[in-house]
């Protein structure tokens, strides 16, 4: 019993990342992310008791009825361990993301939304989402959108065979990058749509996308931009009274990079 309760006492933070897009290289530095990533789970297992993956975990995902994109089971592994041993883990969908369905919630235990998600997390209100979509001049990606989520499009991408259309989810993902990856307008449009949250009451807003690794007091609360794990290698943590952003190094314990002086 004791130590259950110390390990209840332990795991109080709560973690955030996005953008890994695990794919988008080759082989051999995708494994060596992926391993990254794997240890940083580990850190989690240690003293957290809640994951939030804000999108774009991989670089395309598609999922059949009995077949899932090759690889990855080492990490896939891991988040099945950190939901056995209690640890709540929340996926929202990024714009690399379109195509999920059932897989990670049925096989995995892992909490999946389409949408942005508000949470109370020790008396502070977060507005969690990825990101994409909140620049209204971008009419392309804004179309793509809707096409990739059309369900009709969805059923008839499932009939092709997964070899055709992992190539074809390889292009689209580098057609979305090319509208979507580190615009000032874009992150511009990202800090304003977080202060509006902001004002109308949220505490702290956490969103990846930009993959600009981003911590700032806005109108008495805090944006977080995640960044991604392609160059930053960056993360979130909440541990009941701050948020801080750190990078990880697998070489030594991480720290912070910034924190939010107000506490909020």
């Amino acid at each position: 019993m004791a130590t259950t309760a110390t390990h209840a006492f332990l795991r109080r933070k709560i973690y955030f990342f996005s953008d890994a897009h695990l794919g988008i290289g080759a082989s051999e530095s995708d494994r060596e992310k992926e391993q990254q990533i794997v240890a940083f789970l580990d850190m989690v297992a240690r003293d957290g008791r809640e994951l939030f993956i804000v999108g774009d975990l991989f670089d395309y995902w598609f999922e059949y009825r009995s077949v899932v994109p090759r690889g990855y089971v080492r990490l896939l592994g891991k988040l099945a361990a950190l939901v056995d041993a209690g640890i709540a883990v929340t996926y929202l969908a990024g714009n690399h993301d379109f195509w999920m369905r059932g897989y990670l919630r049925e096989e995995l235990g892992i909490a999946i939304h389409g949408e942005p998600i508000e949470r109370t997390l020790a008396g502070k209100r977060f507005y969690i989402c990825h990101g994409d979509g909140l620049d209204p001049t971008d009419r392309g990606y804004r179309f793509l959108k809707r096409v990739f989520r059309n369900k009709v499009n969805i059923g008839l991408f499932s009939l092709l065979h997964p070899d055709l259309a992992t190539a074809i989810a390889r292009w689209s993902s580098q057609t979305s990058r090319k509208h979507t990856q580190d615009k000032p307008r874009e992150e511009k449009s990202l800090l304003e749509f977080a202060a509006q949250r902001i004002r109308e009451g949220c505490h702290v807003v956490i969103m990846g996308h930009s993959h600009v690794p981003t911590l700032t007091p806005v109108n008495g609360g805090t944006y977080v931009n995640l960044g991604d794990w392609i160059r930053h290698c960056s993360y979130a943590v909440f541990d009941g009274k701050a948020t801080t952003l750190h990078h990880w190094n697998a070489q030594r314990a991480p720290r912070p990079r910034t924190r939010d002086k107000r506490r909020s």
